[in-house]
């Protein structure tokens, strides 16, 4: 077996071409686009390497077959922290074998090592963690966008080479159809007819610039508690919004203000998985014309929450039932969505399993970020 690092177009397709190979056998699995895949790897179109770097390899078995495939990052804003130097490893691939995992472990921990890390978080996304972040270890039915699947033993892998457990992450479902928990319509209700200072907008993509500004003062404040925060720019959440053009439905995106102020916002996504699994990861133009069209049949039934947040100034009063019960009212009315994935929400994050709870929503997936010591 034999590693071959991503220097030109040919490697970086095969690059592309090792998770096809892996899954050609898996009905659950979906190939995410490879101009999504692409994008996180280029200069042009992530932010992160500004303040990072990142590098890929495959690996090759004695008859040139691909057979696995790993990437590794440095972000330069999160790496040292106390006693650490952190970095991550991501888009691993492999087939059932662990001597093919273990170099390619061996080959990103080396690199990193190089860099002085002594600490590997992994698998992650050499960007913010709404995308490819996580192993899957439960529930390993198709993925929505943007969330991470893998096969099944690529857990023994990962804790057989040393990674511990940091964290896990649930995704809980509920369905539209079986109606929303009274309890949550009734405090969503309540809210809006008794707090006036209370309003909400949905995004317009015409108004871009200053949703962003709004999702940025928001996320930066809700978050700005938990380990490690690097608050984030304007250029990336703009940079986000423009990605997710193409597929974002305005009415799943919604804002609440108190008295003028941005407070709060749930960001949801179609599922436009269920559309993506027969295109095999080729966005071309012919599957451009197919998406357009295969989306007037109401083929989506599936909403991923993708994330939610609100100001610490204006936590406790409700807003999060409020802005997610606009989405669910519009998805139920106007739409053919049924299933909702609220998706990810970390093992340390009580106020989001709170409101997951509140939703009645049931587990549907778990996945874990890992961590190495390299001391």
């Amino acid at each position: 077996m034999q590693v071959f690092e991503v220097v030109d177009k040919k490697s970086a397709n095969e690059f592309l071409d090792v998770a096809r190979i892996i899954y050609a056998q898996d009905s659950e699995w979906v190939c995410p686009l490879d101009n999504d895949i692409r994008a996180v790897f280029n200069p042009k179109t992530n932010t992160f390497y500004s303040h990072g770097e990142a590098i890929r390899w495959v690996l090759k078995d004695a008859q040139g077959q691909l057979i696995g495939r790993i990437a590794a990052f440095i972000n330069e804003k999160k790496a040292d922290y106390g006693d650490k130097r952190i970095g991550g490893v991501g888009f691993f691939e492999s087939i059932d074998n662990y001597d093919a995992a273990k170099i390619l472990f061996d080959t990103a921990t080396t690199w990193l090592k190089e860099r002085k890390v002594n600490t590997v978080d992994g698998p992650i996304n050499f960007g913010e963690n709404d995308q490819y972040w996580g192993l899957l270890v439960e529930g390993f039915t198709s993925p929505s966008y943007g969330m991470a699947y893998n096969a099944s033993y690529y857990q023994k892998f990962f804790e057989d080479y040393g990674f511990k457990v940091k964290m896990e992450q649930m995704t809980n479902k509920f369905y539209l159809k079986e109606g929303l928990s009274p309890r949550f319509v009734k405090i969503a209700n309540y809210i809006v007819e008794r707090k006036p200072s209370i309003t909400t907008e949905r995004f317009d993509p015409k108004r871009i610039d200053k949703y962003a500004e709004d999702f940025m003062a928001i996320y930066n404040a809700a978050w700005a508690e938990f380990e490690n925060f690097t608050p984030i720019k304007k250029d990336y959440v703009l940079e986000t919004f423009k990605k997710m053009k193409p597929v974002l439905d305005p009415n799943l995106v919604q804002f609440a203000y108190v008295n003028g102020e941005p407070a709060s916002f749930v960001l949801s996504l179609p599922d436009v998985n269920q559309i993506f699994k027969r295109f095999k990861g080729k966005l071309n133009l012919v599957n451009k014309i197919r998406f357009l069209m295969l989306r007037r049949k109401n083929i989506i039934d599936r909403v991923r929450v993708v994330v939610m947040g609100t100001h610490p100034k204006f936590q406790g009063i409700g807003l999060e039932s409020v802005i997610t019960y606009k989405s669910f009212e519009y998805c139920f009315k106007e739409t053919p969505l049924n299933e909702v994935e609220l998706s990810w929400v970390g093992d340390f994050n009580d106020k989001m399993i709170a409101i997951h709870k509140g939703l009645g929503a049931v587990p549907s997936k778990k996945h874990i970020t890992y961590r190495l010591d390299l001391n």
